[in-house]
């Protein structure tokens, strides 16, 4: 049996790629590492956005592992700019995966290059991994693997989160979610 722990970022002071973590985020970092130390966590593949390595750093730095980087992992782009509404168009992305705000990502898309780099993970030969990514593009890796997982369930998440996809034999797969 496989277990990968997939892991919301902690908090950060904006959205961009190269926001780093808020101070409340890094304190949150080192409980990340705490938590994950009995873990048995043998590879970490991660956002290159700099919240998500910045998130996982002090248990690779503990660990000795290398955070391995992985640009399909990044988190969903909306559209081009500011987005009217923003809230209730990221409701309906949730609702219906094919919608497509000008210049973004369709969810559908979006949670395709996450189950993506899931299963490519899957395929190495270490059976804990953790997994480094972002809010909307969690969400959708989650609904992938559980059609009653949406919106609610994003609104839900803390900074950091984390869900353990544990892959049984054959297509099996159970989702836990743990608390921070």
């Amino acid at each position: 049996m496989k277990k990968i722990y997939l892991i919301r970022h902690c908090e950060a002071v904006g959205q961009e790629p190269d926001a780093e973590l808020s101070i409340e985020g890094c304190r949150k970092a080192h409980e990340l590492c705490e938590i994950l130390k009995n873990k048995g966590i043998e590879y970490i593949v991660s956002s290159p956005y700099k919240r998500a390595v910045q998130s996982i750093e002090p248990f690779a730095v503990w660990s000795v592992l290398e955070i391995e980087l992985d640009d399909r992992l990044r988190e969903k782009k909306m559209a081009e700019g500011n987005l009217d509404r923003w809230m209730y168009k990221l409701k309906c992305s949730f609702d219906d995966l094919s919608i497509r705000y000008e210049g973004g990502e369709t969810s559908e898309e979006v949670m395709t290059r996450g189950v993506q780099a899931i299963q490519e993970t899957l395929k190495s030969d270490k059976d804990n991994i953790a997994v480094v990514t972002h809010g909307a593009i969690m969400t959708l890796i989650l609904k992938h693997f559980d059609s009653s997982v949406g919106f609610s369930t994003w609104r839900n998440l803390q900074n950091p989160d984390i869900y353990i996809l544990e892959f049984g034999e054959g297509e099996s797969v159970e989702l836990m979610r743990m608390f921070i």
